[in-house]
């Protein structure tokens, strides 16, 4: 008898370990090094008490939300006038189909290039898509251009990483407003739907490679207690190319090839949802300095 228990607990154990694995997602459970390093190390934190992947840059540019009034700020403006609303925990409830949040560059500053942007958000329900031409509910943070509209196409170049409410993640590219987008790189679920609950959400833009390459990284902290696992990894060194037609493409007259890295500084960094009703809070766009990461 004790020899069947082991067994039929032995298979017991097989089976529910397979059927677990099937469920498991990077940001829940990392198979590789990505988790932070020991406190040990030197793990910077930034004005709002979260923790930093990279260091900011001597003198360099920071932004920070302002929690008590976001609008009373110069740099910054919400596009598509969304509704607007303080909640009781001191975040922002922002509902519209379509949100752009810019973080702008007046005269004097920096441009936005070598950037962190951190937000913590909660999706607490999806709009049923009707007006919006994006059919993804996403949030998506992204810099490295400025305005983007018909009127001035070819300033609109963004890297663009995008967090959906299914727990997808992905990298697209955009060249030109709007013939000029990329399909999307390294999509992959990484965690379980994000519907009310608190999450943040990293992206990291630097050149390398002596400004001829773009390193492009994404940052979950799934359980909203500034613990932060890398999703995404990748290089922009060519060949990631423009899907639309050679016709329509090269009709903007940009001067861009069809693969072109982005490694120019842009005025603006955005952050963006689509279809989505969402709370926000501690957002911040932070010039780095890539080469002193508090990651191993």
């Amino acid at each position: 008898m004790k020899t069947i228990s082991l067994i039929v607990g032995y298979s017991l154990f097989i089976v529910f370990s397979l059927y677990f694995s099937q469920f498991e997602l990077p940001a829940l459970y990392p198979m590789t090094s990505y988790a932070l390093a020991s406190d040990q190390n030197h793990v910077g934190y930034d004005k709002f008490g979260t923790r930093e992947i990279y260091p900011t840059k001597e003198d360099g540019r920071e932004w920070y939300v302002n929690m008590k009034n976001p609008m009373d700020d110069e740099n910054f403006s919400i596009t598509f006038g969304p509704n607007f609303t303080r909640q009781e925990d001191g975040s922002w409830r922002i509902s519209a189909p379509v949100v752009r949040m810019n973080v702008k560059t007046i005269e004097g500053e920096t441009n936005w290039k070598n950037v962190e942007m951190t937000g913590y958000a909660k999706i607490n329900s999806v709009i049923q898509n009707s007006s919006n031409k994006v059919i993804e509910n996403d949030l998506t943070w992204y810099a490295r251009g400025g305005k983007h509209n018909q009127e001035i196409p070819c300033e609109a170049t963004a890297y663009m990483g995008g967090l959906y409410d299914t727990g997808k993640v992905g990298w697209k590219k955009e060249l030109w407003f709007v013939g000029g987008y990329t399909d999307e790189r390294l999509a992959n679920k990484v965690t379980t739907p994000l519907i009310d609950r608190w999450i943040g959400w990293k992206v990291v833009m630097y050149n390398i490679n002596n400004n001829s390459e773009v390193k492009l990284e994404s940052y979950l902290d799934n359980t909203n207690s500034n613990y932060w696992v890398k999703v995404t990894d990748l290089v922009d060194d060519g060949g990631w190319y423009a899907k639309m037609p050679d016709s329509d493409f090269f009709g903007a007259e940009c001067s861009k090839d069809k693969d072109f890295i982005i490694t120019n500084s842009g005025s603006t960094a955005t952050f963006r949802s689509d279809n989505l009703i969402w709370d926000f809070k501690n957002l911040s766009v932070r010039e780095i300095e890539p080469l002193k990461s508090s990651y191993h």
